[in-house]
């Protein structure tokens, strides 16, 4: 009997020492981890830029061009001019701390995926030069903290969203030299961005008239 209470007392102390020891932080910051190592998976990555990007470790904030915050979080994912070829991920929605995503001057291909609309807290995306494709996400107008958005020299096509219209913080968008379609909003944010942030669509029409032009004219 002595034996047993012992062993029940020892298991006791094991499961609070447990529980003591669980940080929802590092869970969050493990999940983060896996989300930015689905991105790894689906590039191709010649010069090895991504090497330190090991999923074993406890959080990513130890891997190179990944930042975190005092809490590990993840703040910034800076792979600009890697020489980086492959895709976007969905995963990367997941990264509900993220500021800075950070991939110019690559050759990644495919679509912007839908679930960037979840990262609130995104400052600056910045996917310039690159060989993406489809349309800009509708969803990107829920990013109320953006305040640059570069998605010029790639091969996109659609209407520019009018949701990015409500976005107040909003203070530099540039998606030149893309295959975009319709009129150029000029509400909201868009009343002091140049007009030669636009430039180099071929189907994008002037400035919208408010009310005498549908902005999908000549968007099919």
């Amino acid at each position: 009997m002595v034996k047993i209470n012992k062993f029940i007392l020892s298991l006791a102390v094991s499961i609070i020492a447990v529980i003591a020891s669980w940080n929802p932080s590092a869970v969050t910051a493990n999940s983060e981890g896996d989300a930015l190592y689905s991105l790894r998976r689906s590039l191709f990555d010649p010069d090895n830029v991504l090497q330190s990007w090991d999923p074993n470790l406890v959080n990513p904030c130890t891997w190179f061009h990944v930042t975190c915050n005092q809490d590990n979080h993840v703040t910034r994912v800076d792979l600009g001019n890697s020489n980086l070829s492959g895709h976007l991920v969905l995963d990367l929605g997941k990264l509900e701390h993220l500021q800075y995503l950070e991939l110019y001057k690559n050759n990644i291909q495919g679509s912007i995926p839908v679930e960037l609309g979840n990262l609130r807290s995104l400052i600056s995306l910045d996917l310039y030069n690159n060989n993406l494709t489809g349309v800009v996400p509708h969803s990107l107008g829920k990013l109320k903290s953006l305040v640059f958005l570069r998605l010029n020299d790639n091969h996109l096509t659609g209407p520019i969203p009018r949701s990015l219209a409500g976005i107040s913080s909003l203070k530099v968008v540039d998606v030149s030299n893309n295959d975009l379609c319709g009129t150029i909003p000029t509400s909201g944010p868009f009343e002091h961005i140049p007009l030669n942030n636009f430039e180099n669509n071929p189907r994008l029409e002037g400035p919208e008239l408010q009310g005498l032009a549908s902005y999908e004219t000549n968007c099919s």
